[in-house]
């Protein structure tokens, strides 16, 4: 046989293998489709499942059904997601745990990158600098200096291991070379009522989470955690513009599917997904719970995945927090 036959065999034959999957992503969906929240109800990425997922069953003609299951800082449900059939019927979204926790824990069961495939970036939450109402300084400098001056006092407010809350505070510490106490929450309801009455000095919350308690004048918002200005709190500067440079942190995710899952189908979820973070309905929803909307391609998510990975393991390591 020649060569040049052979090859044409083996082309045609790879095209043949080929067919189910692309038969049956054209074909999908064809019955319901599960969406994964590793957290409990009302948190971002929650609320984006829920109002996303009413956009995506209406357009794709099936039934998609969110599934809260939270615990382990968010890996048991990712956990689960990462073991699901790669067929698109079993899709998930994460938060800023996802690419954190790589650095915390030994032994996860799954990895972030190699583990899933990216669909679409959805949302970044920023993250406030909050500071307790007893407490005299009006910008994070004069902050700085009250912590640097009452150094038993300077506590700061966290929502436990690995959260986005904790990072941005060893991030705070990195930057402004101030000595802090870590004070662990059960998530940011539990932390707020020390922050209002001054058992603790600063809490770095989400913006969904303390933009109430900033508006009523609960607690003072000296500066935000990304290096744009949010547009739920525009008259707060960002924690670069007064002088920690560089400042970047923030609670940000997407939605991802199990590794393996056919690229016709993670495009067209991509696709679909999109088009319902463009509708205005959709976008007043997010953006009223303080969730910025971003969207893209899957190669866009992989790359921010990729990034956010390097930065968060320089902070562990730099912190000298060691894995459990």
């Amino acid at each position: 046989m020649q060569p040049t036959s052979l090859f044409k065999i083996l082309a045609i034959s790879a095209s043949l293998a080929m067919l189910p999957t692309m038969a049956s992503a054209q074909a999908y969906p064809t019955r319901a489709i599960k969406i994964i929240v590793p957290a409990p109800p009302g948190g971002a990425i929650d609320i984006i499942a829920r109002v996303v997922g009413d956009k995506l069953g209406a357009s794709m003609g099936q039934a998609v059904i969110v599934e809260n299951k939270p615990g382990a800082s968010n890996n048991l449900g990712t956990d689960v997601l990462a073991k699901s059939a790669p067929d698109g019927y079993t899709i998930g979204i994460v938060g800023g745990s996802h690419n954190i926790n790589k650095f915390l824990f030994k032994n996860l069961g799954w990895d972030p990158e190699k583990s899933f495939e990216p669909i679409v970036y959805t949302h970044e939450v920023p993250l406030v600098f909050a500071i307790s109402p007893q407490i005299p300084a009006k910008t994070l400098p004069e902050f700085v200096a009250w912590m640097k001056a009452n150094p038993n006092e300077a506590k700061v407010a966290t929502s436990g291991r690995g959260s986005a809350q904790e990072m941005a505070a060893e991030m705070f510490r990195m930057a402004s070379g101030v000595q802090m106490l870590l004070v662990p929450y059960k998530g940011s309801s539990a932390a707020h009522p020390d922050l209002l009455a001054g058992r603790t000095a600063l809490y770095i919350d989400t913006i969904s989470a303390i933009q109430s308690q900033v508006k009523a004048g609960n607690v003072r918002a000296v500066a935000v955690s990304t290096k744009k200005r949010t547009t739920s709190l525009p008259d707060v500067p960002t924690a670069d513009e007064q002088g920690l440079k560089g400042f970047d942190a923030n609670t940000n995710g997407g939605f991802l599917a199990p590794a393996g899952t056919p690229k016709a189908i993670t495009n067209k979820l991509n696709a679909e997904i999109n088009t319902a973070l463009k509708l205005p309905d959709v976008r007043a929803k997010l953006e009223a719970a303080g969730i910025e909307i971003q969207g893209g391609t899957p190669q866009d998510y992989a790359a921010l995945i990729k990034s956010d990975l390097a930065k968060w393991g320089k902070v562990v390591k730099e912190a000298g927090i060691q894995p459990e």
